[in-house]
């Protein structure tokens, strides 16, 4: 039974009169006798008392049309909402982040997003990459901002954004510390301080670490890069992160990293074949059109 069926019944038994209901919604009385007759069989009993040319809505038609008037003001204001919601500038977007980005970044973000956009509303979810792309899978998010993620279920667009470049951090009173720049094979040998597994970095520092032909000792793996730091700075080892927010308050020391180039890319993500809202899509518009000029 369509929605359509539904408004047809609803003028008929208002006007209980088919030809005139015919005239009301531009349809001919054949087509819409035919609607009325499919919707009393799907249903099992005649809604309509017919005598001649003049039809009475009956008891079974009185409830049924109780039921249409809730289903018919529900569907409309359903329509309404999720209008709302997609309309360009004034829609709903679920937007995702990695955890190190939620220290400086995405605040200074969302901070000028109300010049823009001041009737547009925000889910904001901040996770690790893993699970930023779990959500995209199951469609909790509209769009993440993290290194390039790739599912197994469906296809990501991603653009990118910014690139951060990796340092090695060691403690103070390391003997490397007092360097400016620092070759990665250097550290092979040291205690190294990870990220996580699930975590897109840990996947950036493996592979650079492997395509230098280095097999990593690593003593301990942490949730997030503060945890790293202070790890870290208490002599445990050393590591390779980005310069996030915060680094110079721990008791280590940042070197550039001479040789390989060692650096990630930010940028945006969504699911490429899934709807996306026209406010989701504004906003993504808008995160490459901000990034490019910072």
């Amino acid at each position: 039974m369509e929605i359509q069926q539904l408004e047809y019944f609803k003028t008929v038994a208002e006007m209980q009169h088919m030809t005139h209901a015919a005239e009301k919604l531009n349809i001919s009385q054949p087509a819409l006798s035919k609607s009325i007759s499919n919707i009393e069989q799907e249903i099992g009993v005649p809604l309509f008392d017919r005598q001649g040319r003049s039809i009475n809505l009956n008891r079974y038609g009185k409830l049924f049309l109780n039921s249409v008037d809730i289903i018919l003001e529900e569907f409309e204001k359903a329509k309404e909402e999720i209008g709302g919601l997609v309309m360009p500038g004034f829609g709903e977007v679920a937007f995702g982040f990695i955890h190190t980005l939620g220290m400086e970044v995405v605040p200074e973000l969302m901070a000028h997003v109300p010049e823009r956009y001041p009737n547009m509303k925000f889910t904001l979810t901040q996770a690790a990459s893993y699970n930023l792309l779990k959500w995209l899978e199951e469609g909790q998010i509209d769009l993440c901002l993290s290194q390039r993620i790739r599912s197994k279920t469906i296809e990501i667009d991603w653009i990118e954004l910014w690139s951060e470049e990796l340092f090695v951090i060691v403690p103070k009173n390391h003997r490397f510390a007092n360097r400016e720049s620092i070759k990665l094979e250097e550290i092979k040998d040291e205690p190294f301080i990870s990220i996580k597994r699930g975590n897109a970095l840990r996947l950036i520092v493996d592979k650079l670490f492997k395509e230098a032909g280095i097999t990593t000792n690593i003593t301990f793996a942490a949730e997030e890069m503060h945890t790293v730091a202070g790890f870290v700075g208490a002599g445990l080892g050393v590591s390779l992160i980005p310069n996030v927010k915060g680094l110079n308050d721990y008791n280590v020391c940042k070197i550039r990293v001479s040789e390989p180039i060692c650096e990630r890319k930010i940028g945006v993500s969504w699911a490429a074949n899934r709807y996306l809202s026209p406010a989701a899509n504004q906003f993504k518009n808008y995160l490459v059109e901000y990034f490019k000029e910072k």
